[in-house]
């Protein structure tokens, strides 16, 4: 299947200030976390994945060129972006339509496609009152809709939950994770929140200071810790831990239990229990430890800043 997008050393600089620093990677998937802390570059690569930045490198959104191609990758995709983006003067349907007509929808058809849209975001009761007095989640979901009037292929989500209160979160988050099956699109969620991600998504790409970490499944993320180990010992779980470290395992205690790491060249488990033959302990349980999304996130954070000079 051809990937959704594809960077191939891609680099924006603002003067001197590098914001994407060689990103190449073939993103596949429909429903695709771009992960990152604030600054990391994620909304600079939305803005040059949709034709509005320029950039060095290859670029390809669903096989078009920004450079070239940007009216034709801006008809077949949608943008609700992080900041507010409406005339104060305008009403609900008015927004929405004018989005459809600037997408190159007739008036007619835009504007049927507005109370779609709005409909969708759950705003048909709303949608004839000014956006300029909509509540922060009001006006969030009137940019959902707007994004998706004129039914795109991939909808780019810049931050979609910012400002909302707990309520509001999950009722965008379930918009949100609707919309491929109910609407046919992939998406591209791009946030700083580790739980958006973890619930909605099951691709990551992942930056720190505009450098790629990661582009994967969020399975292969988590993967990283695929040789971490939960081990529960009768008693004596320091005399383990120890022997362990003598061998060169990392070993960390976690209140009634140790997380091992095992590389490559370790014997596998029989490393821990010829460990624990010699501690003279008894392994009451071994099982893989499945690794959080935030633990796997700051694991990548810690061996970015590991690197840098």
């Amino acid at each position: 299947m051809d990937p959704v997008i594809k960077l191939d050393n891609v680099r924006k600089r603002y003067g001197a200030v590098e914001a994407l620093r060689g990103l190449s990677t073939e993103i596949h998937g429909r429903k695709i976390g771009l992960l990152g802390q604030n600054g990391a570059g994620k909304s600079t690569l939305i803005k040059i994945m949709l034709g509005l930045e320029p950039a060095e490198g290859d670029v390809r959104v669903l096989g078009l060129d920004p450079a070239r191609d940007a009216f034709a990758i801006r008809d077949r995709v949608g943008y609700m972006p992080e900041s507010d983006s409406y005339l104060p003067s305008m009403n609900a349907v008015e927004l929405c339509a004018y989005a459809g007509e600037l997408s190159g929808l007739p008036r007619t058809a835009a504007m049927q496609r507005a109370h779609a849209a709005l409909y969708y975001a759950n705003l048909e009761d709303k949608r004839y009152q000014p956006v300029a007095g909509y509540s922060t989640g009001m006006k969030q979901r009137v940019k959902l809709a707007q994004a998706l009037v004129h039914d795109p292929e991939l909808l780019f989500l810049d931050e979609p939950t910012n400002g909302l209160d707990p309520k509001g979160r999950d009722e965008m988050l379930e918009l949100i994770d609707q919309l491929p099956a109910r609407r046919g699109c992939a998406i591209i969620l791009s946030t700083h929140l580790l739980p958006d991600v973890e619930k909605l998504c099951d691709h990551v790409v992942m930056l720190h200071q505009g450098a790629l970490q990661f582009s994967g499944t969020l399975e292969e993320l988590r993967g990283g810790d695929a040789a971490r180990f939960e081990v529960r010992v009768k008693e004596g779980r320091q005399r383990l831990a120890a022997q362990l470290r003598l061998r060169g395992v990392e070993v960390v205690e976690v209140e009634d239990r140790l997380l091992v790491t095992l590389r490559a060249s370790d014997r596998g488990t029989s490393t821990i229990f010829t460990a624990a033959i010699e501690a003279a302990v008894q392994v009451r349980h071994l099982a893989p430890a499945r690794a959080t999304l935030e633990s796997a996130f700051l694991r990548a954070v810690d061996a970015a800043e590991a690197k840098a000079p």
